[in-house]
């Protein structure tokens, strides 16, 4: 396959005019400026490269090349959820997601008592070990996201800033319980939240695993000390920025301040418009940078579907529009926005640049889960997942593996 006539998303965060040739399901060829101006005319047209007749040449019309979007933190689409513990839900979920451009997928767990949890993560381990590339009804390939990991949201969160999570199944964090947790997802777990001030020896957690999975602060109610302590001691990423954790002021910094005053730290995002109020969005780019800023959705099953009532987490939901409240007390819960649309808004509704918000949603959060090696950026080697937008930031085409869906 050759996309040619595109803006090509470099690893430089640049778009540059060229072309992109994909081989085996991995991207073979990136030209780019002069180097696509002076190929021959048959190059550019896509016969020299060819291998076979079935190849396939795609102009994309100017339109923006970027790779496959990767979330991170999210739970559910199409009605089902994560955590609803079957391949079935987990393969409809990355069906869904490939469909708008989201090609690597991260889902996060809920607050649930362990042992069910340790068989969600069995299942998505066995379900991560399996070739997604299945054919649809109609006999066509119907490529669905890769499931590169699994977020766990809970269950070493606090009571105080436990959200939507049920907080009869919160448990104080267990290096033991951890441990157990990434046997059994056979390492699928690249994150474990917790809430460091509900523990006493917090750092001796964080000491005892931070070197086979990264710490996250999460639903937390840590002030900034506490949060500093942890993230000395070693952990690297905070669950969904200004969300289920203290308030940001000049005098009471909290997390948000421990964050910014640690440069190892990652940070998600959510961008649709309801959580974060789109000049904090701004600010928070200007304050800690993009480089280790990664756009999240925090979806939930209602996501691609109608508004009514939902279950997340066992708890009840109501959905209008992207706005998703829990029922019993209308505080948020998650969202309903998938995250192409996440990305979209922080651009052309939140003033972040096109370039910073791609990173954003691929390099980075690749970056943050150990996999840019093989996803989040369009380079030789990588695999050939890629999305071409055109000037609206509307999706022309989907490609998942060298495949269009």
């Amino acid at each position: 396959m050759i996309i040619k006539n595109v803006k090509v998303y470099t690893e430089e965060k640049t778009f540059a005019d060229g072309a992109v040739v994909i081989k085996d399901g991995r991207f073979d060829k990136v030209l780019l400026g002069a180097e696509w101006a002076r190929q021959p005319e048959d190059t550019q047209d896509g016969q020299a490269a060819m291998q076979t007749a079935e190849e396939e040449v795609i102009d994309g019309g100017g339109a923006y090349a970027i790779p496959g979007l990767i979330d991170i933190h999210f739970h559910g689409c199409k009605g089902y959820d994560f955590c609803d513990g079957t391949e079935e839900a987990i393969e409809e979920i990355a069906r869904y997601e490939a469909s708008v451009g989201v090609t690597g997928i991260c889902p996060a767990t809920m607050t649930l008592p362990v042992e069910e949890l340790t068989k969600i993560l069995a299942v998505g381990a066995s379900y991560a070990g399996k070739d997604t590339a299945q054919k649809d009804g109609e006999g066509k390939l119907a490529p669905a996201a890769d499931l590169l990991g699994v977020n766990m949201e809970g269950p070493f969160i606090s009571v105080e800033k436990k959200g939507a999570q049920d907080e009869r199944n919160i448990i104080p964090c267990d290096a033991d319980i951890c441990r157990k947790f990434l046997d059994v997802s056979k390492g699928l777990v690249k994150f474990v939240g917790i809430a460091p001030e509900r523990n006493g020896d917090f750092v001796s957690f964080i000491e005892q695993v931070k070197d086979k999975v990264n710490v996250s602060l999460a639903h937390t109610n840590a002030d900034y000390d506490t949060a500093k302590a942890a993230f000395d001691a070693g952990a690297n990423h905070a669950v969904h920025l200004y969300n289920a954790m203290p308030v940001f002021t000049h005098r009471t910094p909290g997390v948000v301040g421990a964050v910014s005053d640690s440069p190892h730290v990652n940070a998600e995002l959510i961008c649709d418009g309801v959580h974060i109020h789109p000049s904090v969005v701004r600010a928070t780019f200007k304050m800690m940078g993009g480089e280790r800023m990664i756009l999240i959705s925090d979806s939930m099953r209602a996501t691609g579907m109608p508004d009514g009532r939902y279950l997340l987490g066992g708890l009840e939901v109501d959905v209008q529009g992207n706005r998703a409240t829990l029922a019993s007390n209308g505080a948020l819960a998650g969202s309903a926005t998938n995250l192409m649309d996440c990305m979209r808004t922080a651009v052309k509704k939140m003033g972040i640049p096109l370039e910073t918000a791609v990173a954003c949603a691929t390099m980075n959060p690749a970056k943050a889960i150990g996999e840019y090696e093989n996803y989040g950026s369009i380079a030789p080697g990588k695999k050939a997942d890629a999305v071409l937008l055109d000037k609206e930031l509307e999706i022309k085409e989907v490609i998942k593996g060298g495949v269009r869906l």
